[in-house]
């Protein structure tokens, strides 16, 4: 049960935080963008909203974004990818995760070249570190040529989501804006971050009420809604296995104490004969049930903990990014449900164990006394 909840959590959040760093929590932007990866249509960054959304609560933070598609060009061959324009602003925690070489690039100061690649592109066009590349964009005149862009890879970085990591590159906004003939103030899009993500489809209602009627807002929920529709049955798989070994938990201790009871009817009789009744009687059996239930949960959590632990640390188990949007098994340890997981299993096999001490109440001392 440790298990199931620590890596179904944590393969839960661990996607949940890749798809933000791509795109934050809820995105802003014009009506008739789409959404896409290609902004078309810009708008201004001169928002009351923007640096800081102080009209609707749970935002921790709000960016600035626009993006481009272009293609990287070698001597051996070609890749299509999104130029992905970020401005000093950025939260780069996600990023900084996810560097494998090199440094995240600073586009605080003047307008450089430095970019952020993923190790795929990199390792599908035999690019290093330092490398210079000639990226293409196609020019709003179809009669001219595509327009070019030089830059050089500052770092490289591998969320292991391939979905983003097979397009994105991280570059400064600001050649988004000269390529689009952009102003300074004009940009692609709004993306914000918020406190809690449960409440991210609250926080998104707020915010589009919020924002002017030529804005439109979307969720990463709304966005990629089948990856989320997918992590959610994760919630059900969860519940399914802890009740499944609960029952089995449960039904094990039921026989262990009617084994118990049997094993010794005769000491029942006796003690009845002696004056005690049915409830004193059972009390003894559930107290011994709830040592038995005990050794159980310790050695239960020793084993548990001790592989999550491990495979936190030491990565033992790999999945398939291809299928699971990661590489290896995440895990999400916290303290609040390994107690309640503890306590609920506790109560409720306890409470399951005052069926089989029914019995008690059936015995007869004369009888049990004689019973062999």
């Amino acid at each position: 049960m440790l298990i199931s909840i620590a890596t179904g959590v944590g393969l839960q959040k661990k996607i949940r935080e890749k798809v933000s760093a791509f795109n934050g929590d809820i995105i802003i932007s014009n009506f008739d963008t789409n959404f896409s990866n290609d902004s078309q249509i810009p708008i201004s960054k001169n928002q009351p909203f923007y640096p800081k959304f102080t009209t609707v609560d749970g935002i921790d933070h709000i960016q600035v974004t626009a993006s481009k598609a272009g293609v990287i060009r070698t001597e051996t061959d070609f890749e299509g990818i999104v130029v992905k324009g970020v401005s000093e602003d950025y939260n780069w925690a996600y990023f900084d995760d996810f560097l494998v070489e090199g440094d995240l690039p600073d586009f605080s100061g003047d307008l450089g070249n430095e970019i952020l690649l993923s190790s795929y592109l990199a390792n599908r066009l035999q690019l290093q570190l330092n490398d210079k590349i000639v990226t293409f964009f196609l020019n709003e005149d179809s009669t001219k040529p595509p327009r070019t862009r030089g830059f050089v890879i500052k770092g490289i970085y591998n969320s292991g989501f391939q979905q983003f990591d097979e397009q994105f590159i991280i570059a400064d906004i600001r050649h988004i804006q000269r390529l689009n003939k952009w102003e300074a103030d004009q940009i692609g899009a709004f993306e914000l971050f918020v406190e809690d993500f449960d409440d991210i489809q609250q926080v998104g209602n707020a915010v589009y009420k919020e924002t002017e009627s030529t804005l439109d807002t979307q969720t990463i929920r709304e966005k990629y809604y089948s990856i989320f529709e997918w992590l959610d049955l994760f919630d059900f798989n969860i519940a399914l296995i802890i009740g499944i070994m609960i029952l089995v938990a449960g039904i094990n201790m039921i026989t262990a104490l009617l084994v118990l009871i049997l094993e010794r009817t005769q000491m029942i009789g006796i003690l009845k004969a002696l004056g005690s009744n049915d409830w004193s009687v059972r009390k003894v059996f559930l107290y011994n049930a709830m040592y038995l239930i005990g050794v159980g949960l310790f050695w239960g959590n020793v084993i548990g903990l001790g592989l999550l632990l491990a495979q936190k640390y030491f990565k033992l188990f790999p999945l398939n990014p291809d299928t699971y949007y990661v590489t290896e098994a995440p895990v999400y340890l916290d303290a609040g449900y390994i107690l309640a997981l503890n306590a609920g299993t506790f109560i409720l096999c306890l409470l399951m164990l005052l069926i089989p001490t029914w019995i008690i109440a059936k015995i007869s001392p004369v009888k049990a006394i004689r019973y062999e």
